[in-house]
C-alpha cells in the first residue's frame, strides 16, 4: 500500500462515516415511533441492511459506472441514471426531515398518536428505504474517490463497524435531548438539498456543507451546557 491509497482509504472512511453518522441519527428517529424494547432490533437490523446494500452496491460496480448514461432530457437538463437516484435520495430525505420536524415541534398529539400506530413492519420499511439512499449515496462517493475495489471494500466494512459500536450511545444521545433531533433533522434537509443540487449538477463544495453542520452543531452545544448551567444556579 503506497501512501496515496492509504491517504484516499483513510479519506473514505471519513466520509463514510460522516454518512453512516446520518444514517444512525435518521434510524433512531424513525425507531422512536416503536416500543423501547424494539428500538435497538430496528438499528441493528437497519445498520445490518446498510452493510449488505452497500457490498451488494459495491459488487455492482460496474452497473453504477454506467449510471452517467443520458436517460431522458428534461428543459434541456440531460439526467443521468446516477443523477435520478441523486434526485429521488434528495427529495425522498427533504420530505421525511420535514414530516418529522413538523411531528416534533407543532404536532405533538398527532405524534402521539402516530407512535402508537406504527409498526416494526412499516418503520422496517421506512428504514430499508433510507438505507437505500444512503447507500447509493455511499457508494458513488466511494466510485467517484478511488479505483481499487479492495479499498471501496474496506472503507465500507470498518464504516459498519463504526456505526455498529456508535449506535447505541448515538441514539441514546438524540433520545435524551429532544433539541437535538431537530438539529439533526435539519442536517439531512442539508443533505437531501445537497443531494438534489447535484442531481441537477449544481456541485456544492462538500466543506460548506460539513462547516455549516459542525458550527450549527457547536452553537447547539453551547446552548446545551448554558441551559443546563442556568438550571444549577438556579
Amino acid at each position: 500500500m503506497d501512501s496515496q491509497t492509504l491517504i484516499a482509504l483513510v479519506s473514505l472512511i471519513a466520509l463514510e462515516v460522516v454518512l453512516g453518522i446520518d444514517n444512525i441519527i435518521f434510524i433512531t428517529i424513525l425507531a422512536g415511533k416503536l416500543p423501547v424494547e424494539q428500538q435497538a432490533k430496528v438499528r441493528y437490523i437497519g445498520i445490518g441492511l446498510a452493510m449488505v446494500m452497500r457490498l451488494g452496491l459495491l459488487a455492482l460496480i460496474s452497473w453504477i459506472m454506467k449510471l452517467d448514461q443520458t436517460l431522458f432530457t428534461v428543459i434541456n437538463q440531460n439526467i443521468t441514471g446516477k443523477e435520478l437516484i441523486l434526485i429521488l435520495g434528495g427529495l425522498f430525505l427533504l420530505y421525511k426531515s420535514a414530516k418529522e420536524i413538523y411531528h416534533k415541534v407543532e404536532a405533538k398529539e398527532e405524534n402521539n398518536l402516530a407512535k402508537g400506530a406504527a409498526t416494526f413492519g412499516s418503520v422496517l420499511l421506512q428504514v430499508l428505504l433510507l438505507d437505500l439512499v444512503f447507500s447509493i449515496d455511499s457508494i458513488i462517493t466511494a466510485v467517484g474517490m478511488v479505483d481499487e475495489l479492495w479499498v471501496m471494500y474496506t472503507a465500507v466494512v470498518v464504516t459498519v463497524l463504526i456505526m455498529l459500536v456508535a449506535a447505541k450511545p448515538i441514539s441514546d444521545f438524540v433520545n435524551k435531548h429532544p433539541a437535538f433531533k431537530v438539529l439533526a433533522l435539519s442536517f439531512l434537509m442539508m443533505i437531501g438539498m445537497a443531494l438534489l443540487a447535484e442531481g441537477f449538477e449544481i456541485h456544492i463544495p462538500k466543506g460548506y456543507i460539513y462547516f455549516s453542520m459542525a458550527f450549527a452543531l457547536l452553537v447547539d452545544v453551547i446552548q446545551m451546557k448554558t441551559g443546563v448551567s442556568g438550571n444549577k444556579n438556579k
